[in-house]
């Protein structure tokens, strides 16, 4: 392998990883045409293809995800080690903004953010907790935790949990006076626990899937909450239907308490992803968080 190679498998990575040439040449810091080009470069090096492209997304080929196994775990290896001498030179301090939904603050940013004030203590963070997306440079902002598909074009994202998966449940006390939807079209005939996630904006419309066929509901019922354990507490209630992370409700299913309905309709989907502008320098305090955060499953 010839010496520039190493320096494109690197590009690679980063188009994998970001799914788009547009996102990856964000986070390079380069432009979409050197990206593309540097992976035409690649690949007729290496004589085989590593990308599907696609009119708005790009997927790696079987030979790209081989390609993807090695490279992995070894460039992770790396960059491990470098930011370990980076710390030696520059000891992690000051503050670290970061906003994310009340739920993602509690399950996935609560154990990471104790260990790391404990092990620096001249690290300070702040965490707000808002259901909103907003603009990270007007707020203020050094991070967010999003759900893969609220993240902006122009921001670098890492993900930092597992697929996910919506589940709708009622109780099964509610199913038996009403009934059970067998399809996304029957919940016309249900009460529905609706989400609103700002006060000028509409109710969240539920989103379903089976075998590539896509089914957008606008449900209504009697209550509207911007909190899931809200609506999950009024489903035990039985007041309606509720439609939350299979997370969430798991628990509650496992107990009994609530009953799953429309599953086959609740296909996994790209989860949770920390988010940060690709503009600004990065600290290394921010660049700390984002490596103990990093989803490695």
């Amino acid at each position: 392998m010839k010496r520039e190679d190493f320096s494109d498998l690197a590009v690679f990575l980063a188009v994998a990883e970001e799914g788009t040439f547009t996102r990856a040449a964000i986070r390079l810091g380069v432009s979409q045409s050197a990206v593309s080009h540097t992976i035409r470069r690649l690949e007729a090096s290496l004589g085989f293809r590593l990308l599907n492209r696609s009119t708005r997304n790009v997927s790696t080929t079987e030979s790209g995800e081989k390609l993807l196994a090695i490279l992995r775990p070894g460039i992770g290896q790396i960059d491990a080690r470098i930011e370990e001498l980076r710390l030696v030179k520059d000891r992690p301090r000051g503050l670290i903004r970061i906003t994310t939904a009340p739920d993602v603050a509690r399950r996935l940013l609560w154990p990471v953010i104790t260990g790391l004030i404990r092990d620096y203590p001249e690290i300070r963070v702040e965490v707000n907790t808002n259901s909103r997306v907003v603009d990270l440079a007007e707020s203020g902002f050094d991070a967010a935790i999003r759900l893969a598909e609220t993240v902006g074009p122009d921001l670098i994202a890492v993900p930092v949990g597992p697929m996910l998966r919506m589940a709708a449940v009622a109780s099964p006390a509610y199913l038996a006076a009403r009934g059970e939807p067998l399809c996304p079209a029957d919940l016309a005939g249900h009460d529905c626990i609706t989400m609103r996630f700002g006060a000028d904006t509409a109710p969240y419309d539920w989103e379903f899937e089976r075998d590539g066929q896509e089914s957008v509901r606008k449900v209504k019922g009697p209550l509207i909450f911007n909190d899931g354990d809200l609506c999950m507490a009024a489903a035990r209630e039985g007041y309606g239907i509720a439609y939350l992370l299979l997370s969430e409700v798991q628990a509650d299913l496992d107990s009994g308490r609530l009953r799953r309905v429309l599953t086959e309709w609740c296909p996994p989907f790209e989860g949770y992803k920390l988010c940060y502008s690709s503009r600004r320098q990065m600290t290394s305090a921010l660049r700390l968080l984002v490596d103990r955060m990093r989803y490695r499953g």
